[in-house]
């Protein structure tokens, strides 16, 4: 495996690999990308441990959100885990750098989200979507940035980013949903996710660091 597609492995045993994610790479193909994505480098390495074995996705990250993906590596615990996700999975948290000073230490974002015809993801107004709640705390502010503890008790597509952006604190880098500047990656991270194995009833935690990047950004 190319030094540019070695994977980070968090975790793994017979039934799941856990990686965390680089910044900047997909999750799974595009019509436009197949071979430049965390599955394809996590299906390489898994091959060549052995031809016969086999890889499924769980869930993702978007393309530009680093951290904590799981794989499993029978079609049956993939099955088990996408029909029972919202209850298998007891925390999902991550880190993000936000735009500005916030009014309140913590706080809850609740909204129904709903998707235009170009992809862009928006809080309805009329409570008409799929509903969506974010929970985050403030960690760490300086006089420009705020660094957040976000956990998500459901996992709607650009969730964390549009509750950032209705707050009027856009996560920093994120093109889409907040403000033009020249920051290299956006700073949103997954860091930490529990669940249940529905296989085994075992329950399994993982966690990664902080990356440097946003405690530089934050000092």
């Amino acid at each position: 495996m190319k030094k540019n597609e070695r994977i980070d492995i968090v975790y793994e045993d017979k039934d799941i690999l856990v990686v965390n994610k680089p910044y900047g790479l997909l999750t799974i193909a595009t019509d436009k990308e197949k071979e430049k994505t965390l599955f394809h480098r996590v299906y390489t390495y898994i091959k060549k441990k052995n031809k016969n074995n086999k890889i499924f996705i769980v869930h993702r990250l978007d393309k530009d959100t680093s951290g904590l993906v799981l794989f499993a590596k029978t079609e049956l615990l993939k099955l088990k885990l996408q029909n029972d996700w919202d209850n298998l999975v007891k925390e999902r948290k991550y880190l993000a750098v936000v735009n500005g000073v916030l009014d309140n230490d913590r706080g809850t974002v609740t909204s129904w989200l709903k998707e235009t015809k170009t992809l862009l993801t928006y809080s309805s107004k009329d409570g008409d979507g799929k509903k969506a709640i974010t929970e985050y705390r403030v960690v760490k502010s300086n006089n420009k940035y705020s660094l957040l503890d976000i956990s998500i008790k459901t996992g709607r597509k650009n969730q964390i980013r549009v509750h950032m952006k209705d707050i009027g604190h856009p996560i920093v880098g994120d093109y889409k949903y907040g403000e033009k500047d020249n920051f290299k990656r956006m700073y949103l991270h997954a860091y930490r996710l529990k669940l249940i194995n529905p296989i085994n009833g075992k329950i399994l935690e993982f966690e990664t660091d902080v990356p440097s990047s946003f405690i530089e950004l934050i000092k």
